[in-house]
């Protein structure tokens, strides 16, 4: 993988495939990648339960996820929401019972057929204020100021250009609003091996970043009161690490101290935003 396109190209392809699948498929693979790498004691290894929150529709959960960033957003009736990398729609729903009626959801995913899926979905529970529109995340069909909440779980880690993203957030974001983003982060370096492997890159693992380069991301782009919501440490089974690495480079691995964290992040942007940022493509953000 040499490069962003190539990377996006191979997530797109990836999550295509998982959009034709049942959560059961997706729960027994690597955080979503096709690859029947995993055991059956390893289901959801990532994922949180979501059966049993308010709005949840079996058919919209592919077990993707890796927490909860709608119990944690502080949404609010008649808030506008945008969910990044929506897939089936299974945080859409759940956000719309927050907004309420007079609220709006929107979920944004580069694939396709995550978008024809999760817009099936939303006919059945005919909803008439959640959307799904096809675009990139990093550069969002959305107007600038436009959300009150952003929501995201367990995408930004697929995103090449971490940068890139979270400063669409905050031009998206009105004044005042705020995000709650659930994302898999490192600390120590992975073996070097994972980072070449396309599978494990698209299920979530080797496209991670630093916790610290992650929060100072987030800071350096003008985000206030960042919060850690919620930290659940990943133990990825010797089942999965042995598709990848040696025993004895399992051994080394886990006798160290690199560890595969899911953190839920808050952040607000400023009530008062002096950047005047604007229309995607400009680069003024």
């Amino acid at each position: 993988m040499n490069n962003e396109l190539e990377i996006k190209d191979l997530v797109r392809e990836k999550y295509a495939a998982i959009a034709e699948q049942s959560k059961d498929q997706n729960a027994t693979s690597c955080c979503g990648a096709t690859s029947s790498c995993c055991g059956d004691e390893v289901y959801n290894i990532m994922a949180d339960d979501y059966t049993k929150l308010e709005g949840y529709n079996a058919d919209a959960d592919l077990g993707l996820g890796c927490g909860l960033p709608t119990e944690f957003a502080k949404i609010k009736t008649g808030d506008t929401v945008i969910d990044l990398g929506s897939g089936a729609g299974n945080d859409a729903f759940i956000a719309r019972r927050f907004v309420g009626e007079n609220g709006k959801v929107l979920g944004i995913d580069f694939t396709a057929a995550m978008i024809k899926r999760a817009r099936e979905n939303a006919d059945k529970l005919k909803l008439n204020n959640v959307e799904f529109r096809l675009g990139d995340i990093d550069d969002m069909p959305v107007t600038c100021n436009y959300a009150d909440v952003i929501v995201s779980n367990c995408v930004l880690n697929l995103v090449p250009n971490k940068h890139k993203v979270i400063s669409e957030i905050y031009r998206v974001l009105k004044p005042g609003g705020h995000f709650s983003i659930s994302d898999i982060v490192l600390e120590g370096e992975l073996p070097a091996k994972w980072k070449q492997v396309a599978e494990l890159y698209a299920g979530c693992v080797s496209g991670a970043i630093q916790r610290e380069v992650y929060l100072e991301i987030i800071a350096s782009l003008g985000f206030k009161n960042i919060t850690l919501q919620k930290d659940k440490p990943i133990i990825i089974p010797d089942n999965i690490l042995a598709n990848y690495l040696t025993a004895e480079e399992i051994a080394t691995y886990k006798n160290g101290k690199t560890k595969i964290t899911s953190i839920t992040v808050y952040a607000e942007k400023p009530a008062k935003d002096e950047r005047n940022c604007c229309e995607p493509g400009s680069g003024c953000c």
